[in-house]
């Protein structure tokens, strides 16, 4: 197992909070893979807590969003982790900065396999919640561990759809899978001969001025002060260049409409990424077990919103939601 170096000072993004405790933790995947996370209970709580796992946004760290949500939810009396995915912030695995929709949805079930192990968690009430990336990565990791009793995914992106087809399905086509594919597999060639992972790039800067409304909400999320953090990839220098070829040959979605467990999808209605969670919905809710899904559209809301805004983000209606279903 790797060895990890935890900061130990407050670095978060968001102002640490009164009402909770806080404490560095670490726990392992099923691919020897040491993951770092942070760990808040409410001040003064005893006994077996209902848990909740969160991660994300893709290409954030656990001092961003996630640990915000975290916070938040040990607030409402929550045992609440917020981890670093596997290759990412003070988390192990090597090389550095790449994904895998296998891996990083194991890094989910991980995260229930620490929690069921804590003598303050109770291993009867786990639920999770993912961000963004990550939000597609919860709903997959749902389909296939039978341990999570509900799930939230907020803003949610599906990393394997985006890749294989373009924004808006703009691109989804086989010759334009085929141009994509064989850049790619360049890019390794490169990689092999230099010893190195080419990087992608974070969020572009400096901001070009035609740039898209959303590139303009990532970059006032990532590049100032209100979110940009030295381990973020958005923040930085971005994701190894190649990590999109898993992404584009495995749809990540597949058996959604299997998930008996409840989910809960958030999403601004003018995100530009709020196609992804309407669909996710849709197909759900033509299973036999579509009762215990829901979609809230936050009405005004664009897809950074969801990230670090307390008056917008439902944190009472994502309260309720586990209580009902942990019950």
């Amino acid at each position: 197992m790797d060895e990890l170096k935890l900061t130990k000072e407050w670095d978060k993004v968001f102002e640490k909070s009164d009402e909770v405790t806080h404490e560095k933790a670490t726990f392992h995947n099923r691919y020897g893979i040491t993951l770092a996370c942070d760990v808040y209970k409410p001040k003064g709580a005893s006994g077996k807590l209902p848990a909740i796992a969160v991660c994300g946004p893709f290409g954030a760290v656990k001092e961003q969003s996630s640990g915000l949500y975290a916070q938040e939810m040990a607030k409402r009396g929550f045992l609440a982790i917020a981890f670093d995915p596997s290759f990412t912030g003070e988390s192990g695995g090597s090389p550095r900065y790449v994904a895998s929709p296998d891996i990083n949805t194991e890094d989910f079930s991980a995260a229930v396999d620490f929690l069921s192990c804590r003598e303050d968690a109770d291993a009867e009430k786990i639920g999770i919640i993912g961000i963004c990336g990550w939000g597609g990565m919860a709903i997959n990791a749902a389909a296939m561990d039978t341990r999570i009793k509900a799930t939230v995914a907020s803003t949610m992106y599906d990393m394997t759809r985006v890749n294989a087809k373009g924004y808006f399905d703009e691109a989804d086509s086989e010759e334009a899978r085929y141009e994509t594919k064989k850049a790619l597999n360049s890019q390794r060639i490169a990689d092999y001969k230099s010893g190195n992972y080419a990087l992608a790039g974070g969020v572009v800067d400096p901001l070009p001025a035609d740039a898209p409304f959303f590139v303009k909400d990532y970059y006032d999320y990532y590049k100032t002060k209100r979110g940009y953090h030295v381990r973020s990839l958005n923040s930085n220098l971005g994701w190894n260049k190649t990590s999109a070829l898993s992404f584009m040959n495995m749809p990540i979605l597949t058996y959604s409409d299997e998930i008996r467990s409840a989910v809960l999808l958030i999403h601004g209605d003018r995100a530009h990424s709020c196609y992804f969670s309407k669909d996710a919905y849709a197909a759900m809710a033509k299973g036999k077990f579509a009762q215990n899904k829901e979609l809230l559209l936050i009405p005004g809301a664009v897809h950074t919103d969801l990230y670090d805004r307390l008056d917008i983000i439902p944190f009472e209606k994502m309260t309720q939601f586990f209580k009902e279903n942990f019950s």
